[in-house]
């Protein structure tokens, strides 16, 4: 049986960094204030929290897990903001992102070489981008740090002190 592929070692921290982050970027946002816009032309911080746990789910998913996000209607391909829509809490989007992470975080400790190097087609058409499982692995962390810098600048706006990087020992993923 392969072993872990080193190439994903180097995403292994960003990976338990993100997860940590999660808890800090939310970390004291009333609710009524998680859904607010900056003059209605921003997404607001459960539509980013959301998106980023569709995102772990996604990935999730073509690590061949088959757990799905309960609000994939709302976030699937990173799907527009809906004004009109119900959004979930960010206690209930806390819930579900250390549901499916644990669950991730075992997946890329044990994919091996032959996974990550399966053709995973996402139709972006980047001659230099090979369209493979390895290559979504890097594009999930990518769209986690920039939903994490957006939730960062929204805490800003609504007068929040600035996220912390403080490091929960006890969640092992």
């Amino acid at each position: 049986m392969e072993t872990t592929v080193s190439r994903l070692q180097l995403i292994i921290p960003a990976y338990r960094m993100h997860t940590q982050q999660f808890n800090n970027a939310i970390a004291g946002i009333n609710e009524a204030d998680a859904l607010k816009r900056v003059e209605d032309r921003t997404n607001h911080i459960v539509w980013m929290a959301g998106n980023l746990v569709n995102c772990r789910y996604w990935l999730a998913n073509i690590l061949g897990i088959a757990d799905k996000d309960p609000n994939e209607a709302l976030f699937k391909d990173a799907k527009a903001l809906d004004a009109t829509a119900t959004y979930p809490t960010l206690a209930a989007l806390k819930e579900e992102w250390h549901k499916i992470s644990p669950l991730l975080f075992q997946k890329l400790q044990t994919v091996t070489d032959a996974e990550l190097n399966e053709a995973y087609p996402f139709g972006m058409g980047v001659g230099f981008v090979e369209e493979n499982k390895l290559n979504m692995v890097g594009m999930c962390i990518g769209r986690e740090d920039y939903l994490f810098g957006q939730i960062g600048l929204m805490r800003r706006i609504l007068d929040y002190p600035g996220m912390k990087y403080d490091v929960d020992e006890s969640i092992p993923y």
